[in-house]
């Protein structure tokens, strides 16, 4: 029995301003209809001795895990929530010790939720011929075969051929390299890519890692065993998996054990760690651009150009990156995209929501846009789907006016409740409680203008929610 566990938790901010930290590249459709979680679930559904998923994910995105997954017929064995992110390899050992948990000694599939692989038959093959050296006790690591003398990449070193497949020990991992030596590794041979992907057995991982990283397994046991469970999700322990040292998988345990072998892979892999690297998986037009959204292009080559929220049109340009969002706008060369990165740092620093947030901001219900603010004033569009509904709720310094522009509301308002439809209007006063909740077949689409001294979203106080969120959660 092979499980496959989806690493979710990364936040992409390569990728800045389309992924954001509340919504990273995991759970955008870059390439194509679905996005790169969804990709990577469908990549192994199906195939034979492959059960359901394990999920890992960041407390914060759970319901976006579980929307999409269950918008492509994905039913996750468990979606295991991290309080606070700890790298790969605690992820991976609370993963295995809950796989264990449930009666078995399955073998692990690792995937990270946000790559690209183009040749989706070659991979599950590979995953099929590689499982008898999982099933011996051996730590596999995927090796992408190189195309090219990439810096941005870890690299690993085979060393005895073991098997018919091409399944070699491993010498050892290299960091990443400069240009030089990153070009004799190609032309050498017997290197490839670390692409973050693994297989094994979870008794043969955590008994490495008890050997090689003690402190981490006993944090993730007791940030296991003190967690708790509800409909929907397994949650971690807070406490004491934020005690849990902080090391990526290959670190902690994979550079280190005498077990890890290296399965060769040309399967037209990307980590989609970059707009260039974007750029480079797409299709291309006959001017070799990507054009995404509405854009015109005039004398324009080698460029990507994603239009999300308005009419973006170039003119004479080669070798730029230009990503237009409802509230921010990059432009850069395709040489210098790994320079985002320093963008958001500064716009972390200064305390700047476009780092964190988009202006549309998902919730379990749906969805707002704030689409104009003031200093004492906020205008929103929100969307509340089929039957749901947002918390109980009461604010201490804002009033709100809702008007519905499509669907029918049910509102709470104190102690009355009342439908609106159409065109048709509510007040809440400042330290009333209420909710609003769609109990029509379409969604409810409203807009809500608030009023008040401080518009932040830490002014909710909730008394109901049928999330389970508490007032520190979004």
């Amino acid at each position: 029995m092979i499980i496959p566990v989806i690493l979710s938790g990364g936040s992409g901010s390569r990728l800045w301003p389309l992924s954001r930290e509340t919504y990273p590249k995991q759970f955008l459709p870059l390439v194509d209809q679905h996005t790169l979680l969804q990709s990577t679930a469908l990549r192994i559904a199906g195939l034979a001795g492959v059960t359901a998923p394990l999920v890992v994910c960041n407390e914060e995105h759970r319901f976006m895990v579980a929307e999409q997954l269950r918008a492509v017929g994905i039913q996750p064995a468990a979606v295991i929530l991290e309080p606070v992110g700890r790298n790969t390899a605690p992820a991976v050992a609370v993963a295995a010790l809950h796989a264990q948990n449930q009666g078995a000694d399955p073998i692990l599939l690792i995937l990270p939720a946000d790559h690209v692989i183009s040749d989706v038959e070659g991979f599950r093959a590979a995953v099929l011929q590689v499982a008898p050296h999982a099933e011996a006790g051996r730590l596999i690591t995927f090796g992408i075969v190189p195309t090219a003398p990439e810096t941005g990449y870890g690299y690993i070193e085979a060393g005895a051929r073991l098997d018919e497949l091409g399944v070699c020990a491993v010498e050892r991992f290299v960091e990443k390299p400069d240009l030089a030596t990153a070009r004799n590794y190609l032309e050498t041979g017997g290197y490839s890519w670390n692409s973050g992907m693994f297989m094994f057995r979870a008794s043969a991982f955590l008994a490495e890692l008890e050997r090689l990283a003690p402190a981490m397994l006993t944090a993730s046991q007791q940030a296991l065993a003190t967690g708790h469970a509800d409909t929907d999700f397994l949650w971690l322990d807070r406490e004491a998996f934020a005690a849990c040292p902080k090391d990526s998988i290959d670190y902690a345990v994979m550079e280190k054990t005498r077990q890890a072998v290296v399965m060769p892979l040309a399967v037209g892999w990307n980590d989609v760690g970059s707009w260039s690297a974007l750029w480079e998986v797409g299709g291309h037009d006959a001017d070799s651009n990507i054009l995404r959204g509405d854009v015109i292009s005039l004398d324009t080559h080698n460029t990507y150009v994603h239009a999300a929220s308005r009419l973006v049109a170039t003119i004479g340009v080669e070798d730029l990156v230009v990503v237009e969002t409802a509230d921010a706008v990059l432009v850069a060369s395709k040489a210098q995209v790994q320079e985002v990165k320093t963008v958001v740092n500064q716009l972390q620093a200064s305390q700047r929501p476009e780092s964190r947030v988009h202006r549309k901001v998902y919730r379990p219900w749906g969805f707002y846009d704030a689409i104009d603010a003031e200093a004492r004033f906020q205008a929103k569009r929100i969307m509340v789907r089929p039957g749901a509904s947002i918390s109980l709720q009461m604010h201490h310094h804002r009033a709100e006016h809702w008007v519905v522009v499509s669907g029918t509301a049910r509102v709470t308002r104190g102690d009355e409740e009342f439908l609106l439809t159409e065109n048709q209007s509510a007040y809440i006063p400042v330290g009333v409680q209420h909710r609003l909740s769609n109990p029509g077949k379409i969604p409810l689409e409203i807009i809500e203008v608030q009023s008040g001294s401080y518009l932040g979203e830490d002014d909710i106080v909730r008394f109901e929610d049928v999330y389970g969120r508490g007032n520190d959660e979004a």
